[in-house]
């Protein structure tokens, strides 16, 4: 019973989550198609994925590697993993074969250890450069005035190919307040584009989660990062 209870509720959220990113796209004068939604699963069980999987969900996000080890072979293998936390690079050739894409891409190390793993692999690993698009002391990602210069330094490694900028934002009591961030974020990738750099492809902005997102959809998002509106809120003991 609890279990159905769980499934009922995870797959009534991700309607909800998904008709509220359907109205933004269309207030934004979009495709309501136009937008992938990853579904923020750290700490939550496997379980909980599959009920999430069994409802739609195809695009999962993790923040720690061990959490991708241990749940990406319990899912169906069209289920896609993304990792959206920090990655430190001595973790890396634990999910280079696995993961979908890295979002947080945030150092030339990094993209360095990457691209070596991805290489010995025998496959290019599609990464998002993280932008601190606040300019926050406690949050990772790159200076939004450097990273056009960062982009154009990693371009060169051919064992990743650059699909986009992520950020995460500053948090804000209303949704409203950090539209200007995305917005920056937008005209950031737009700037980087218009450089043509070579082996940049700047198709994705992932931004915005569960306080945000249809504010991000509406300056532009097309990838959202929605954990706790789907599987309710996280126990941090667990971080």
């Amino acid at each position: 019973m609890l279990r159905q209870m769980s499934l009922s509720t995870i797959k009534d959220n991700l309607e909800q989550v998904n008709s509220n990113i359907v109205s933004a796209c269309i207030r934004s004068g979009r495709k309501t198609d136009s937008v992938t939604l990853i579904a923020v699963s750290k700490t939550k069980p496997v379980e909980m994925l599959l009920e999430a999987y069994a409802a739609g969900a195809r695009d999962f996000g993790e923040n720690k590697v061990q959490e991708i080890v241990d749940k990406i072979d319990k899912l169906p293998p069209d289920a896609r993993f993304h990792m959206i936390g920090h990655l430190q690079t001595n973790k890396v050739k634990y999910i280079i074969d696995r993961i979908y894409m890295i979002h947080s891409l945030d150092s030339v190390k990094l993209a360095m250890e990457i691209d070596k793993r991805a290489k010995a692999a025998g496959r290019v690993v599609p990464c998002l450069i993280e932008i601190n698009i606040g300019n926050e002391e406690s949050k990772y990602g790159i200076n939004p005035k450097e990273a056009a210069e960062f982009a154009a330094e990693v371009s060169q490694l051919t064992g990743i190919k650059i699909m986009g900028l992520m950020c995460v934002a500053p948090a804000v009591d209303d949704p409203e307040d950090a539209r200007e961030y995305f917005v920056r974020m937008r005209e950031l990738s737009v700037d980087i584009t218009r450089k043509n750099i070579d082996n940049i492809e700047l198709s994705i902005l992932s931004m915005g989660m569960s306080g945000d997102y249809m504010v991000a959809v509406e300056e532009g998002a097309n990838f959202v990062r929605v954990g706790s509106s789907i599987f309710g809120l996280r126990d941090y003991s667990k971080l």
